[in-house]
């Protein structure tokens, strides 16, 4: 099963800036998902980028979080800024191929039961 590869998750102090990046490209849509201790078990979408490069935020980080896809470098990236404690999280980036599946992704949205790459996840703690 092929999996995607994540980096750049640490521990930073609030207010602190992270940049969180993925081996993945070329995909109709590319995500970066979250688990935190919140969320009870279910992933929400942090951010999405469709192959048309429009992207969606949730709420909680537009203005922070800035998402973007590099095809040269076969890179996903989720660069983000003014951390706060509550995005302490394990964070996962998720393609998926089908436009179908991509409709009905838009920040905050819950993970698909199944389909798509995903990746191990990076966990980024912020302290407060």
């Amino acid at each position: 099963q092929v999996r995607l590869v994540e980096s750049g998750g640490v521990s930073v102090p609030a207010g602190g800036s992270l940049s969180l990046s993925c081996g993945v490209s070329g995909y109709n849509c590319m995500v970066w998902f979250r688990l935190g201790q919140a969320l009870e078990k279910e992933r929400e979408a942090v951010s999405l980028i469709n192959d048309d490069g429009s992207t969606t935020y949730i709420d909680s980080v537009k203005g922070r979080f800035t998402i973007s896809v590099d095809n040269a470098k076969n890179s996903l990236y989720l660069q983000m800024n003014s951390l706060k404690p509550e995005d302490t999280a394990m964070y996962y980036c998720a393609a998926f191929a089908l436009l179908s599946t991509c409709r009905t992704l838009r920040g905050g949205s819950r993970a698909p039961p199944s389909g798509g790459l995903w990746g191990q996840g990076t966990q980024v703690t912020v302290s407060s």
